[in-house]
């Protein structure tokens, strides 16, 4: 039979950390200190949406972002077409016209989004990503004292 530690979330906080890194970084010390880590929590607060904008949104990148997305995708039906193919030069024409068609639709399809949202939205970003604050570590309240004890000794050691 095994044995489970559950901890509320709003256990007693050890430490606060200006990044995730920091935070993981005590929380690994204190499991090379042998603390029994299953009674720790790392908890994000302040959480904000980051979106980078990398340019500004054309119909020619639009076209360009679309032609490479379909020539992967023709490629792909390509080569799966290829598979079944007689002999050796029919693979390869089934191989470039699967690139051909897809790039061709992909950049189709890129310019009618790109049109459809009618200027609403003229840039172009990377993903988004939700970023903390700070970072608390939390433990439970009878391993506090000890849990600050040896992230006080991780401090001093910079």
């Amino acid at each position: 039979m095994t044995a489970s530690v559950s901890m509320p979330a709003g256990g007693v906080q050890v430490g606060t950390y200006a990044d995730y890194a920091q935070a993981q970084r005590a929380v690994d010390y204190l499991s090379d200190e042998q603390f029994p880590v299953e009674n720790v929590q790392i908890v994000g607060t302040d959480l904000r949406s980051v979106e980078q904008v990398v340019g500004r949104l054309t119909y020619g990148r639009a076209a360009g972002a679309g032609a490479a997305s379909g020539a992967w995708f023709g490629l792909f039906v390509g080569l799966l077409l290829g598979i079944f193919a007689p002999d050796g030069s029919s693979w390869i024409s089934s191989v470039l016209t699967g690139l051909v068609i897809g790039l061709v639709f992909g950049a189709l399809f890129g310019v009618a989004g790109y049109a459809a949202t009618r200027g609403r939205r003229d840039f172009a970003t990377t993903g988004q990503k939700i970023v903390a604050g700070r970072y608390d570590v939390l433990c439970n309240p009878q391993f506090a004292e000890q849990a600050r004890a040896h992230l006080a000794r991780l401090s001093l050691k910079g």
